[in-house]
């Protein structure tokens, strides 16, 4: 599989919760994390999603919010992955920003103001976080 998604996260559903309208699937990935995707129920039945099935998410970078100081338990996001900034790669306007948590890497660009004022650098504590409906869920053929 290739995209121009940053964030790939191979793994293997956990869990289905099914609804009138969207699902909500946890993806455990290879690495340990659970990723939350809310997608449309008759995306999740095209798709043969069931707990055991093997799966890939896909989060694109500009859907990555960076925070520091935060507690998972303090935001309504559903995916809140706590690591350390591993790279810091400044542009004319944006940084990419990578942090690593649990041996997987997660990448966001934010604005360069945004890194100054949160002062990430490598080694720092920080924290990714994207909304459960950023998620694409898909499968091998």
């Amino acid at each position: 599989m290739r995209t121009s998604a940053r964030n790939q996260f191979a793994g293997e559903v956990a869990e289905v919760k099914q609804g009138a309208v969207n699902d909500e699937i946890t993806l455990r990935t290879q690495d340990g994390l659970e990723i939350v995707a809310v997608i449309t129920h008759g995306s999740a039945a095209s798709l043969g999603l069931a707990a055991g099935k093997q799966a890939f998410a896909l989060v694109k970078a500009s859907s990555v919010i960076i925070m520091v100081d935060v507690v998972k338990s303090q935001v309504s996001v559903r995916n809140c992955i706590a690591g350390t900034v591993s790279a810091v790669t400044k542009g004319a306007v944006n940084s990419e920003v990578t942090i690593s948590a649990n041996g997987a890497q997660i990448a966001a660009i934010i604005t360069n103001e945004s890194a100054e004022r949160l002062d990430l650098a490598n080694g720092k504590p920080a924290t990714a976080i994207f909304k459960a409906s950023s998620v694409i869920i898909g499968v091998d053929q």
